[in-house]
């Protein structure tokens, strides 16, 4: 693919319908368990989020070069086996270079493997797609789930501990001396839930495309 092909306009849809028209978390409604899970805290969802974009940016990639040598019987399989793969590379590096992060995560570094995003991206896109145009799409959707994650941790971590990875930022700016109290409820897991359902109202309320599709 030529360069001038791989960055045409339609091709940069790619990396921008994820992050607002076609986010996989707030219009798909996908990948809400992690969203869930881990973002108690700034620092795993950031960790979290450059995990996905690593497995499915590459995972697409090796799925659509191998598009055309996969037996329609096995290709779920195989996307298992690649997606796997990747996952547990990503598990050992954690382990390696930021194990504290590791042990917070634990099981849902794993649970990448059944990402429904990941799946569904591999089924609808890299199958049927160039390579060039799968890293495109796996970056997208990648940017597009991490952001969310990324912006339901801030508020979390911020209300409800007045830090923002490990730094007292409330204390810091005083507000505490303002009368202000870490809200609890705010690291509760129902608080995840209601967080993205507050995002996914204020997206929708401003997105014309959404509304009209409803």
């Amino acid at each position: 693919m030529s360069k001038d092909n791989l960055f045409s306009k339609k091709n940069k849809k790619l990396l921008t319908d994820p992050l607002d028209d076609n986010n996989p978390i707030t219009v798909q409604v996908l990948g809400i368990c992690s969203a869930l899970a881990i973002t108690v805290q700034l620092k795993p969802a950031v960790v979290m989020a450059v995990s996905v974009l690593f497995v499915l940016s590459t995972a697409n990639v090796l799925v659509s070069i191998m598009r055309n040598l996969i037996p329609s019987r096995i290709r779920i399989i195989v996307q298992l086996v690649v997606i796997a793969s990747l996952v547990i590379l990503v598990d050992q590096v954690l382990k390696a270079f930021v194990y504290d992060v590791s042990k917070e995560l634990s099981v849902f570094v794993g649970l990448i493997i059944t990402n429904c995003i990941i799946m569904g991206r591999l089924e609808a896109f890299a199958l049927g797609n160039t390579p060039g145009k799968a890293f495109l799409d796996g970056l997208g959707n990648s940017f597009g789930y991490g952001i969310i994650l990324i912006i339901v941790a801030f508020f979390r971590e911020l209300l409800g501990s007045g830090t923002l990875y490990g730094y007292p930022v409330l204390e810091k700016l005083g507000v505490y001396e303002l009368g202000y109290e870490n809200n609890g409820m705010m690291i509760l897991p129902p608080m995840a839930l209601i967080t993205v359902g507050i995002l996914i109202w204020i997206q929708r309320a401003r997105n014309k495309k959404l509304i009209e599709s409803n």
